[in-house]
Order: structure tokens, then sequence, then C-alpha cells
């Protein structure tokens, strides 16, 4: 129990102070676009109503798992061919470095050509910026498969989709899950973007309308939401990380205590 207490002592620690200067840096500001935080935090319970947190919360954290399941299975499906075969990996390098370097906000009006301006294109714009890191981090997890332990497994027969499960995946997971979680602050950030542009709900299309009315604080609240949505999501994903990857955690420490 002491042990538990005194990590959310450490984890809440930092955002404590962080709130408490902004609350004072604030305090009596008569600047229309820097408002007190007291109102900021007034304002959120008028504003962020069931009703607009299931059209536009929901709506975008729907597009936004969407967008992310499918980069996380198109990324670790591709990036395991790729780091597998030494031919196929050198002939899509040249390719695949030309399109990482696309920033993905310059694709929104070319995806727009194609997809329209309905989920799909948000759901698009999200999958064209979250697949690269999972595609390259799993490329090299697989390629830095233990060749001991592959040798091993060819040995005791292990082949085709037992091998790809129990040592290929299994080898790459830390770097898949690296890959994942650069993919999910990439994602958070390509929601909104998509939703900036031809869009009528979402966190993104209502920050843009606060700010297009000068409804200031109102705006504030949609940031703030948007901070605790990109938190939630965070902590989520360390307990399925933490779940997924016991083992390899677990070995870290029995190596560190070694």
């Amino acid at each position: 129990m002491r042990a538990v207490l005194l990590r959310a002592g450490y984890v809440l620690a930092l955002p404590a102070v962080l709130v408490a200067l902004w609350w004072l840096a604030s305090d009596g500001s008569t600047n229309v676009y820097w408002p007190p935080l007291r109102t900021i935090l007034k304002t959120f319970p008028d504003v962020w109503t069931g009703q607009r947190l299931h059209d536009d919360l929901l709506r975008s954290v729907l597009r936004l798992l969407a967008g992310y399941a499918s980069a996380a299975v198109l990324g670790v499906a591709l990036g395991t061919v790729i780091g597998s075969y030494r031919r196929v990996r050198a002939v899509c390098e040249p390719v695949l470095e030309f399109l990482r370097a696309v920033p993905p906000p310059v694709l929104v009006p070319v995806i727009m050509l194609f997809a329209g301006i309905g989920d799909g294109m948000k759901i698009l714009v999200i999958v064209s910026g979250c697949v690269w890191p999972i595609l390259l981090n799993t490329v090299e997890g697989v390629r830095a498969v233990d060749p001991v332990m592959a040798e091993t497994a060819r040995s005791y027969g292990i082949t085709g989709a037992a091998r790809l499960r129990t040592l290929v995946l299994r080898s790459a997971s830390p770097q898949i899950f690296a890959g994942l979680r650069q993919a999910l602050s990439i994602g958070i950030i390509l929601m909104v973007i998509s939703e900036m542009s031809a869009a009528s709900n979402g966190l993104g299309f209502t920050i843009v309308q606060f700010q297009r009315s000068f409804a200031i604080p109102d705006m504030w609240t949609g940031i703030l939401l948007l901070g605790l949505l990109g938190f939630a999501l965070s902590v989520v994903f360390q307990v399925v990380e933490r779940r997924v990857l016991g083992w390899y955690h677990g070995l870290r420490a029995s190596t560190r205590r070694s």
C-alpha cells in the first residue's frame, strides 16, 4: 500500500505543481486570450455536457481507435514481411524512406480528393501518420531476432505460423510496442488536424469553432479535455504494455538485480 501511494505521489506531483503555477500565473488576468484557470474550470462542465461528449469526444475517440488499429495491423504485417526477407527490404527501403519523409498533414487535401470529407478521410489521415513508427520499429525488431534462438527453433522443427508467433513476433514485441507508443501521440495530433478540415463534429472541429466565435474560455476547455484524453490513453497503453510484455520487464528486472 505504501509503495502504491508513493508511486501515485510521484505521478501526481509534477501535474499538481504545473496546475498551481498556471493558476497563479493566470490569476487576475484581463487578457481575453489568456483567461484565468478558475474561469476555464468553471466553464468546463457547462460546455462539455453529456450530449457534446457523445457528439464530439466519442466520435473523435472512435476515429482515433479505428485509424490506430488499422495502422497497427498494417504496420506489423508489412514490417514483419520486410524485416524477414533481405531482398524485400532492399527493394522497399527507398520507397519507405521517401513516403516516411512526407508530413501526414500535407496529405490531408490529397486524401480528401479520394476519400471525401467523411469519417473515412479522417481515419485515413490517422493511418497515414501512425503506420510509419509501427512499421519501422517492427522491421528493426524482426531483424534483431537472436540468431541462436532462430537456429534452435529451426532445429526443433518450429516453422511457419508457430515460428512467427512464438519467436519472431515475441522477440520483436518490445520494439513493436515502442512504435505503437510513438504512433499513439501522432494519432492524437492527426485526429485533431483531420477534424479541423471539412468536419461537422469532433474535438478539433469544436475547438476551432470556439476560437472563431471568440469563445476563448470554451476553447481552452477543449484543449484541456484533449490533454486529459491523451493522458488517459497513455495510462491505458501502459497497462496493456505491462500485461503483454510482463515477461520482458521481468527479465530486465532480474538482469538489473544480478
